[in-house]
């Protein structure tokens, strides 16, 4: 059985994302996944405190770099949606420009660049958010996704700004700002724009009522993580967008959505 490395940078008080990822990929069959994290000391979800965690990045590329990964997911979203537009495309080629210098040959994403991905690959326009975050910074994410060009025909924002609680937010609440979303049009509905919010036990079960793809930082980062590699997704239970099979999409198709 053929085994991957995974690295992972996040922020100090992130739980989920290492929780959710190992569990999704892990449900992919024929392969074996190892996941090894450095963190970014980050609790506050402002913009403040995101740009205090961005700087730290550096270090963490070298850390996580020693453990030899085949590829490394930049995972905190909103650090860099909260940015210029376009982040995630100059932090993506900055780490892989960093890793160059050390003779590393990971492949490169970000939380923030495979929730675009999915959408794309998805071929959905038109979507819904739920996202955990003050509402200035949901605002944020919207018009980042816009750039991109998507269009976000609805959101929610929780409001919540201490990190560690995101990850405490209930299933019940999460379903019901989904629920009160207005989806008409909607060709897709991102259930968590936040790797830090839980949604996984959700997602399979919101894409039945709702009748649409569900997606979420989780498992948009999986499916970004699969296709740096070459390997088909085929992972049950976890929305439409990681049950593809045996679809194979070409280096050009991903850069597109990208």
């Amino acid at each position: 059985m053929v085994q991957h490395r995974v690295g992972l940078i996040v922020p100090s008080s992130n739980v989920t994302v290492e929780t959710e990822l190992p569990a999704l990929l892990r449900r992919q069959p024929g392969t074996e996944f190892t996941f090894h994290a450095s963190r970014m000391r980050m609790t506050a979800v402002t913009p403040a405190g995101l740009a205090a965690m961005n700087v730290q990045r550096e270090r963490c590329v070298i850390e996580v770099a020693d453990t030899g990964p085949d590829v490394i997911l930049y995972a905190c979203l909103v650090a860099l949606m909260a940015g210029e537009a376009g982040e995630h495309h100059r932090v993506e080629a900055l780490i892989a420009e960093q890793l160059a210098t050390g003779e590393s040959r990971s492949l490169v994403r970000s939380s923030a660049g495979a929730l675009v991905e999915a959408v794309k690959v998805l071929g959905a326009k038109r979507i819904a958010v739920v996202t955990p975050y003050l509402n200035p910074l949901a605002e944020k994410v919207v018009r980042y996704l816009e750039h991109e060009g998507v269009e976000v025909a609805d959101f929610r924002a929780l409001g919540v700004e201490d990190n560690r609680e995101v990850a405490c937010i209930p299933g019940d609440r999460v379903i019901g700002a989904a629920r009160s979303l207005d989806l008409t049009g909607v060709d897709a509905l991102v259930l968590s724009a936040c790797v830090q919010m839980p949604s996984l036990d959700l997602i399979q079960q919101v894409e039945h009522e709702f009748g649409l793809p569900v997606l979420s930082a989780a498992t948009a980062g999986a499916f970004s993580i699969l296709r740096s590699l070459g390997i088909p997704s085929n992972i049950a239970g976890a929305g439409s967008l990681l049950a593809s099979g045996d679809r194979h999409y070409t280096s050009a198709e991903l850069e597109s959505a990208r």
